[in-house]
C-alpha cells in the first residue's frame, strides 16, 4: 500500500469516527505544512466534519494565529509538548469539537541533539477537556517524515474519539 493510501485510510477512519458523535475536526499544522487538511479535504462530503485549520510555520504565526505563548516558544521552543497543546487550545478557539495540532522537524537540516530530525510533537485536544501531547520520532526523507506525522495525527484522532465513548 503507498503512503497516499495510508494517508486517505486514516482521513476516511477518522471521518467516520468523527461523523459518528456528530463532531468537527480543527487542525492546526506546522511541519506537515497543511498535508493533513489536503488529506482530509480530498473525501467527498469532508465539509460534514473537517471544520478546517491553520497553517502555523512561523513562531510568529504561531503566536498571532494561534495564541500559543511567546514565553512557551522561548523557553520550549516550537517543537514541543507545550507548544502544540497550545496549538490545539487556539485552533478551537477558531471553531470545531476536536483539534489536532502538530509541529516538527522534517528535515533535512534543523535536527539537534535533543530534536533530532523526525522529532516530532503531535496533540489533540477535545473541546472542555485537556490537551494530549506524545512526542514520535519518525524515520526517512522530510516527504516520509510529514506522511508519517498525518498518519500518526489521524490515527490518533480516532484513538481519542474511541477512548471518549468507553
Amino acid at each position: 500500500m503507498s503512503r497516499m493510501q495510508e494517508m486517505t485510510q486514516a482521513a476516511q477512519r477518522a471521518a467516520t469516527a468523527l461523523q459518528d458523535c456528530d463532531w468537527q475536526l480543527v487542525t492546526a499544522e506546522s511541519c506537515t505544512g497543511g498535508l493533513i487538511g489536503a488529506v482530509c479535504t480530498e473525501l467527498s462530503g469532508s465539509s460534514a466534519w473537517f471544520f478546517g485549520g491553520v497553517i502555523s510555520y512561523a513562531n510568529e504565526a504561531k503566536e498571532n494565529a494561534l495564541s500559543v505563548q511567546h514565553s512557551t516558544l522561548e523557553s520550549e521552543g516550537a517543537v514541543s509538548a507545550q507548544t502544540v497543546k497550545e496549538m490545539c487550545a487556539g485552533a478551537l478557539l477558531l471553531g470545531g469539537d476536536m483539534a489536532v495540532a502538530v509541529s516538527g522537524v522534517a528535515g533535512p537540516t534543523g535536527g539537534s541533539k535533543e530534536k533530532p530530525v523526525g522529532c516530532v510533537y503531535i496533540a489533540w485536544k477535545i473541546r472542555d477537556q485537556d490537551a494530549e501531547a506524545v512526542r514520535f520520532q519518525f524515520s526517512g526523507d522530510r516527504q516520509s517524515v510529514r506522511e508519517a506525522t498525518v498518519i500518526a495525527a489521524l490515527e490518533g484522532v480516532v484513538e481519542r474519539i474511541l477512548q471518549q465513548e468507553k
